[in-house]
Parts: structure tokens; C-alpha cells; sequence
């Protein structure tokens, strides 16, 4: 980690004076140990700890990075820095200011929008409306993309047979922002606008670090411009930007001296990783971009590798069985090996042909452990424990209710808290009586709203069901829309709550909440739909293999949860560390964006067909062929010693015909 330790190049960039600096880091060209290097010059001068601020493409980055510095200056001072993710410091900078604020997934916020959007009467129009996960989804980028007006003005520009809901999209959007807020509740997106809006509050910095630089957003861009600093250090490279559909705008590195005039530029050119042909291949096809700057890669391996090879086959099928025999073949270690794919259906196919052949491995850029059906749901019901505010995570819950939507459900919660005095726990473990808790909306034929709750229900409907007379009492249960399963569950909710409130570890509330009531009947219900045939039908063998699978996951969140002290801090981890989690062992295989800034011996790149890759599917849809050769830049880079690329002229699954990719002729491949 020492400075002496840095090549001419890394070490100029390292200790560049203060101002604003930026430095191109091709793959395998040290951009780490520089980014470790500056913080021990920064330190060796007398900036206090406190004062730097590193950010990171991942929370993963940041610990090794922060480790690399604590060998040397020991922990404490090490811990000092803020290190993370501009989302996890942003978080943990928003929950200093206002402790209230909750973090929710994109898919809890879509439900919020959803039970927003469904309250318009759009089949009073004769034009189509986007559908409420579209604009929900465009929305997104929209704040994002920062323009100069409103959301509705801006969806006019895009499509103009959408105008006629302008006012409608900008009422949606006011209704379900003043919802997060009321609620406390924070998306990725407001997680930089908030910070962005409190930057006062935050610092001031002697620096500020950012670590794959070409993939900040305009609001990363805002963020990092409206905090107080004296020294700008950003390190990424033009030619690996990739996440272009998540918001990431390459013209900010690409501007990055336009919009700091007296900015440093620094070059790193030594390629430590990979060998010479691997680096050849990679430039012969990048070249074809534009240069935005210049490149040149001198290459620091020696010895004898061998060149990168081209399999051609004549079925999918065909080569994924191929290749699973020539990795069985290999004597490289199985975990020094990847398998990387630009869409995802290729994954299955390959990881079918591996495990026929007795080959472990681990799938990266799928559905995590903690995305997963059974794992959300124990999650949302421990941040009603954390945040009683937590509208989502009941609406979540409460969906497992049979013939119950996010609409009922909003409904349903806000009568608890309103017979709870504020807090939803108290108003359903021990609610308030109330004669009638339900409000009527109000009509707006311009903005198509229109009043449709107009009789009470009956609670008597519910008598013979085996619930308690505190719990009959409830008003809730005058709801007419309510059905007798969704009275069960809630009554079922009402049980676990009351036990709740009386733990406080982490492992006591998984303990209580897996072994309820109320989670036996959503674990039914996830299990019957992954158990279900073709024709409707399930099958018990595969419903019993469902509910293991099942139950030995959340035997392991049980574990995990046996190393935080507080439910508030063990949920926080789920919801901000769950994506970088990691299941299986054996050989790795990754979508392209898992693949970023991983290495391997041995790289297999697959499906590299016309159409598949590059997608053009998605390029179509806005993406771009540049993109895409950056992309197939990234993937090959991740070889160390042997690069093998490979496609099939027929699809037998899809019936479909393949040409190469065009990245293979531009390799000189073919």
C-alpha cells in the first residue's frame, strides 16, 4: 500500500496537489492501490480521517480498500473515513439528520405508486395510459435526467399521445411523493436528492474519492457538487461504462475537464492482469468507439499464455454441454473460473450442463437470498417492528391475503393508525373502537377520481372464525372489500404482533416470525406457485421440495441474524448489503454487469450472437451499440490467462438462426 510501492504513473496520481483531479484507469492498471495510495498521502500530510471521503461502486470496495489503509494506519484511524456506496452514506447521513426516515426497494415503492395510479378512472379516456409500472419506471428516469420541468410535461415531449394525461401523471406523482413522505419513506433516487438538499449538514471534506467514476448519474454528479470540499479525486475509465440503463451518464466523465477547467488528468497504461493477447483482442474491439481519450496499454505479464479461442457450434444446447466438458477437463481451480453472459437465459442452460457433469457453481446477477420471496416477507414484517410507519412492508404482507390488492390494503393501514393514534402496532394489537374509521374520497373528474367507497361493512360476517373479542372489536373490520381470508390474516398478524412486542434481538423476532401463524400461510403460498405444473395442477413432491428449500433458507437468516445485537441494524443490513451476497461455490457464473471488476484465470464468453450479443433487443429500445462493445470490453477484460468466446448458429429452444456477433469479426476472429 505504500506510496514506494506505485509505479511512475499511479504514484503522479497519487500524489497529485489538491484541486480537481481525474484518472483514467484502464482494467488491470492498479486503480486501487492508487485510490489507497492517495489516502496514505492524504494522511501522511495531516488530513485527519474524518475529513476524507471515499465513495465506491460497491460497499465491498469500499471495506477492502478501508482494510488496505487500516494495515497501515491501524483501525481506528481507518474507520474514521466515510467509506461506502452514494446510497449507503447518503443513508446513513439522512438517518443522522431525521433517525424516522426508512429505506424501501424499488418494489416497494412501485406498490406505493400502483395504489396511487389505481385510483384514476383512465378507461373514461380513449387513449392508452402508460401502465403504473411503466410510469412508475420512467419516473425514475425522469429524476434522474433532472429537467428543467414537470414529469407530465416531460412524458408529453417523449410521447405525445400521452398529453392528454399530463395533469393526471403530475397529480400521481404529488400524491405519491406527499405518501413517502408522510410515511417517512425513501427511494434510491431521493436518497441523493435528500442528501443533495442537506449537504450543509454534511462534512465539510479536505477530499472526496470516487471510485468508478464512469458510472455516476446526474444526481451522483449533484450530489458530489453540493458537498463542501476543498479536493476532488475521481478514478474510472470511459471505455467501461456500462450501467447507461441505471441512470449512469457517460458524459460526466466525459466532461469532467469542460466542467473543471484548472482539472489534473492522469493516465494509467500498465496492464497487470491480463496477458498480452487477452489486452490486444479487448483494444481491437474497443477502438471502434470513440475516443473520448487516449489509450495506450503497455502490458506488464511476461511469459508464454495462449491465445484467446473461438468455439463455434451448431446448437445452444450443443454448447453448453461443450463447454461444461472442457471445464470439467480444466485444471484450473473451479472457483478461478468464469462463465459470462450478456442476458440472463443463457445462465440456466449453462448451469444445467455443469451440474450434469458434477461441476458446483455460483450464480451472480440473478435473484439474491435476500431478494427472494421468503426472505422479503420475514424482512418487511421486521421493518414494522423497526418503523410502525412502514406502510410498503404491510401492503407487502397483507398481499398474501387472498382478494386483497395494494388499494384495500393502503386502506386497511391507515385505519390502524388512525385507530392507533398514530402508531399501527398499538391500533392493531390494541386498537381504538371507532364507528366509522373510513374517509370517502373526494371526486376530481379532470384528474379522473372518482368516489367508489360509499357502505360500511358488517364485522358480524366474521363471527364463528375463532377470533378474540379484542380483536372482533376492531374497526377495521368493517371494511367492505374485506373477505373472511383476509380477516384470517390479519387476525393471524394481530397474534405475531403481540408476541413481538415483546422481544428485542434480532434472532428471537426471525425465531417468532417464521415459526407464526401468519408465515405458514405465505410460505403455503410461495411453495404452491413454485410447485405449480403447466395445466394449473401442483405436485405434492415438488411442493415438499419447495418448503425445504424454503425452510432451510430462512434457517440460514436465522444464523445470520445471531450477529447483531438490534433488529433496526440487522434490517438495515438486509436491505443495503443483501445485493452483494454470494451463494454456492464452484465456477462462477455472472451476467456481464456482476462480472465488473472481478477477475479470473480462465474466462468463457459466451453466446456472442448477432442479436444476443449485442442485444438488440435493447437497442432498440434506447440502448446503444457502443454501449454494448463496452460491455464485451468489460467481459473479456476479466481474463487473466485464457479467454475462450464462444456461439451457436441455432437455437433448437427459441428456433431461431444465428450470425456471429460483429464483436467477433472485429476481434479478427473470424
Amino acid at each position: 500500500m505504500a506510496l514506494d510501492r506505485l509505479n511512475p504513473e499511479q504514484y503522479a496520481a497519487a500524489t497529485a496537489p489538491f484541486g480537481n483531479s481525474l484518472v483514467i484507469a484502464g482494467p488491470g492498471t492498479g486503480k486501487t492501490s492508487t485510490i489507497v495510495g492517495r489516502i496514505g498521502f492524504l494522511l501522511d500530510k495531516g488530513i485527519e480521517p474524518s475529513e476524507i471521503l471515499l465513495l465506491t461502486f460497491t460497499n465491498k470496495a469500499a471495506r477492502e480498500m478501508i482494510e488496505r489503509v487500516a494495515a497501515r494506519y491501524g483501525k481506528s484511524r481507518a474507520k474514521e473515513i466515510a467509506a461506502g456506496t452514494f446510497h449507503a452514506l447518503s443513508y446513513r447521513w439522512l438517518k443522522s439528520i431525521d433517525e424516522k426516515v426508512v429505506l424501501k426497494q424499488p418494489k416497494d415503492l412501485k406498490t406505493l405508486f400502483r395504489s396511487v395510479y389505481d385510483k384514476r378512472a383512465f378507461h373514461i379516456f380513449e387513449e392508452k395510459p402508460y401502465s403504473s409500472s411503466f410510469l412508475y419506471d420512467i419516473y425514475s428516469l425522469y429524476q434522474n435526467e433532472m429537467p428543467n420541468c414537470t414529469f407530465g410535461e416531460w412524458v408529453s415531449k417523449r410521447k405525445e399521445d400521452q398529453r392528454v394525461f399530463e395533469e393526471i401523471y403530475d397529480d400521481i406523482v404529488e400524491e405519491f411523493e406527499n405518501a413517502k413522505k408522510n410515511y417517512a419513506f425513501l427511494g434510491f433516487n431521493d436518497l441523493l436528492i435528500r442528501a443533495a438538499e442537506n449537504s450543509e449538514k454534511i462534512g465539510p471534506f479536505k477530499e472526496i474519492l470516487v471510485d468508478e467514476y464512469q458510472d455516476t448519474n446526474n444526481l451522483q454528479s449533484n450530489l458530489l457538487d453540493s458537498l463542501t470540499r476543498e479536493s476532488l479525486f475521481c478514478v474510472g475509465d470511459y471505455d467501461q461504462s456500462i450501467y447507461a440503463f441505471n441512470g449512469a451518464n457517460i458524459n460526466i466523465i466525459a466532461g469532467f475537464a469542460k466542467r473543471y477547467p484548472k482539472a489534473k488528468i492522469f493516465n494509467l497504461t500498465k496492464n497487470y492482469r491480463s496477458s498480452k493477447y487477452i489486452v490486444s483482442l479487448a483494444d481491437r474491439v474497443i477502438s471502434f468507439n470513440e475516443r473520448i481519450f487516449p489509450k495506450r496499454v503497455e502490458v506488464m505479464r511476461n511469459g508464454e499464455f495462449e491465445k484467446p479461442k473461438l468455439f463455434i457450434f451448431n446448437d445452444t444446447l450443443e454448447q453448453y454441454k461443450s463447454l461444461a466438458a472442457k471445464i470439467s477437463a480444466s485444471v484450473t481451480p473451479k472457483d478461478e473460473i468464469a462463465v459470462i453472459f450478456r442476458n440472463n437465459s443463457s445462465a440456466d442452460g449453462v448451469e444445467a450442463a455443469l451440474r450434469e457433469v458434477g461441476i458446483g457453481c455460483k450464480r451472480r446477477g440473478g435473484v439474491s437470498f435476500f431478494d427472494s420471496k421468503e426472505i422479503k416477507a420475514a424482512a418487511d414484517l421486521l421493518s414494522l417492528i423497526v418503523n410502525p410507519k412502514d406502510l410498503m412492508s404491510f401492503i407487502h404482507v397483507f398481499e398474501y391475503a387472498k382478494g386483497v390488492g395494494p388499494a384495500i390494503g393502503k386502506e386497511i393501514y391507515d385505519v390502524c393508525v388512525k385507530m392507533g393514534e398514530g402508531d399501527f402496532v398499538r391500533g392493531i394489537t390494541r386498537p381504538k373502537d371507532m364507528e366509522n374509521p373510513f374517509e370517502k374520497r373526494g371526486k376530481n373528474y379532470q384528474l379522473a377520481l372518482f368516489d367508489d367507497f360509499i357502505h360500511i361493512g358488517s364485522k358480524s360476517r366474521f363471527k364463528g372464525l375463532g377470533f378474540d373479542e379484542k380483536f372482533m372489536e376492531a374497526a377495521f373490520l368493517k371494511h367492505p372489500k374485506l373477505t373472511k381470508e383476509g380477516a384470517k390474516f390479519l387476525y393471524e398478524f394481530y397474534i405475531l404482533f403481540k408476541a413481538l412486542k415483546r422481544t428485542s434481538t434480532p434472532y428471537r423476532a426471525v425465531e417468532l416470525i417464521t415459526k407464526s401463524g401468519l408465515f405458514a400461510t405465505i410460505v403455503e403460498q410461495i411453495a404452491k406457485k413454485r410447485a405449480q405444473l403447466k395445466d394449473g395442477s401442483v405436485e405434492e413432491k415438488l411442493l415438499q421440495n419447495a418448503k425445504e428449500k424454503i425452510s432451510a433458507k430462512l434457517t440460514l437468516l436465522k444464523e445470520i441474524s445471531k450477529s447483531y445485537k438490534e433488529i433496526e441494524s440487522f434490517y438495515n443490513a438486509m436491505v443495503l448489503g443483501g445485493s452483494e451476497v454470494s451463494e454456492g461455490s464452484g465456477v462462477n457464473l455472472l451476467t456481464v454487469h456482476a462480472s465488473k471488476g472481478l477477475e479470473f484465470k480462465d474466462v468463457y464468453v459466451i453466446d456472442l450472437a448477432e442479436g444476443r450479443f449485442p442485444n438488440s433487443t435493447l437497442v432498440s429500445k434506447g440502448g446503444s451499440i457502443e454501449e454494448e462493445r463496452r460491455l464485451f470490453y468489460v467481459a473479456v477484460t476479466r481474463a487473466k490467462d485464457r479467454l475462450f468466446l464462444s456461439f451457436s448458429k441455432y437455437d433448437s429452444a427459441r428456433k431461431n438462426s444465428y450470425e456471429p456477433s460483429r464483436f467477433l469479426k472485429e476481434a479478427g476472429l473470424l
